[in-house]
């Protein structure tokens, strides 16, 4: 371990007693909080040509949604986490979810795009930020026993925001309009910040992340490795997955309601993929990667083929749910075995490079939506997923297993 990883007395700070139930309710706010945070971010997905109707903007455009929060939370996760870092973590958690309430309403309420963009940021700010102090809590608010399964629900937020959040978002758009999906998830988000004040205890800093122990985190060939595999299969998810509701729209031909199943469908196969993936990776961390990405290109590459019917499209979007699903516990587990002794440092590193990615992604399929098509998004997310896969198998060392360490 290296020096700049030590920390002092006053770093370490005992950890506040915590009854049984109180921890499995603090878990659980942890986890909605992740989950209003998820929705909200990819809840334009599913609303995104209407929302760039009413404002007149292009598909490409209207992308900007998906990239401002990507942008931002790459930026906030690791200056956020540093200049907190003596701050109780219950405080910042409810101060975020606070900052997503307001971003949720405003954009509800916004009468012009650069309004909408505005809260884009406030949301990004959100992710960065609560992502990388919510992620790693879990061995804080349980016994050590449990630590392991809470962490696990913590992480079933991301694919049940695919799953519950993006589809009934959709839905509610359909129904009453794109405004009042952001109204229910400011609802959603004062509910889940009430139960947080309620249920998480004090939590004082146990470890004080400074800028000294991210560089040394980051210089480590297997956080290196991580980045390169997070940077090719995120960019590849993202810059297609993005625009499938016009894909949906233009080359299948479905209706909202239709469009609304596909991603639940896809939602649901995400769920399987999560807990398959957290499975497979603990074991064969290379093998669990290289499936992933490569299912994401086969999915994608095909879509513009097979896509064209209902039933191509569902198949794929289920083989593509599975795949993705995958994906953000596997990169996790390698941030995390990069630094086994930094938890919060890997997290924070790993929902940066995440992010960053996620935006890029959106801003280059966006780029090639408004410029070719979006069949040609498909195809170039394909090539890029494959490009994962090639560099996977011929390059860099897994990551370890450490004894004794879940991840």
């Amino acid at each position: 371990m290296t020096t700049s990883a030590a920390t002092t007395p006053s770093e370490r700070i005992a950890l506040p007693p915590c009854t049984p139930l109180r921890g499995r309710l603090a878990v659980v706010s942890v986890m909605l909080g992740i989950f209003s945070i998820v929705t909200a971010e990819i809840l334009p997905i599913g609303l995104l040509t209407s929302i760039g109707s009413d404002f007149a903007v292009s598909d490409g455009t209207a992308g900007l949604m998906m990239t401002m929060p990507g942008l931002l939370a790459a930026v906030s996760a690791p200056l956020v986490t540093v200049a907190t870092a003596r701050v109780d973590r219950r405080v910042m958690l409810c101060a975020f979810m606070l900052l997503l309430t307001l971003a949720d309403f405003l954009t509800a309420a916004a009468t012009d795009y650069r309004l909408v963009l505005v809260a884009r940021v406030m949301v990004g700010i959100t992710i960065g930020g609560f992502w990388s102090i919510g992620a790693g809590l879990a061995g804080r608010l349980v016994r050590p026993a449990s630590a392991g399964r809470a962490t696990a629900v913590i992480f079933s937020a991301v694919p049940l925001g695919s799953v519950l959040g993006v589809p009934t978002g959709t839905f509610i758009g359909g129904l009453a309009g794109w405004r009042t999906a952001f109204v229910v998830m400011g609802v959603l988000s004062v509910g889940v910040l009430a139960l947080m004040l309620l249920v998480v205890p004090p939590l004082p800093p146990a470890r004080v992340t400074r800028a000294s122990l991210l560089r040394t985190v980051l210089d480590r060939p297997g956080t290196r490795f991580a980045l390169v595999l997070t940077f090719l299969i995120v960019l590849s998810h993202f810059a297609t997955y993005t625009y499938v509701t016009p894909f949906l729209e233009r080359v299948t031909h479905a209706g909202p309601a239709l469009i609304t199943v596909f991603l639940l469908v896809y939602g649901a196969a995400g769920i399987v993929g999560n807990f398959a993936g957290g499975a497979l990776v603990t074991r064969r961390p290379r093998a669990a990667v290289c499936l992933a990405a490569g299912l994401i290109a086969a999915a994608t590459a095909l879509l513009p083929v097979l896509g064209r019917w209902d039933a191509g499209a569902v198949a794929l979007l289920a083989v593509w749910g599975v795949a993705y699903g995958a994906v953000p516990v596997c990169s996790q587990t390698w941030f995390a075995r990069a630094a086994p002794e930094a938890p919060e440092a890997a997290s924070v590193l790993f929902t940066a490079s995440f992010q960053a990615t996620f935006a890029l992604g959106a801003l280059a399929g966006g780029a090639v939506l408004d410029h070719v098509s979006v069949s040609a998004v498909m195809l170039l997310g394909g090539a890029v997923a494959a490009l994962a896969v090639v560099v996977v198998t011929g390059t860099g060392p897994g990551p370890r297993c450490v004894r004794g360490q879940r991840t």
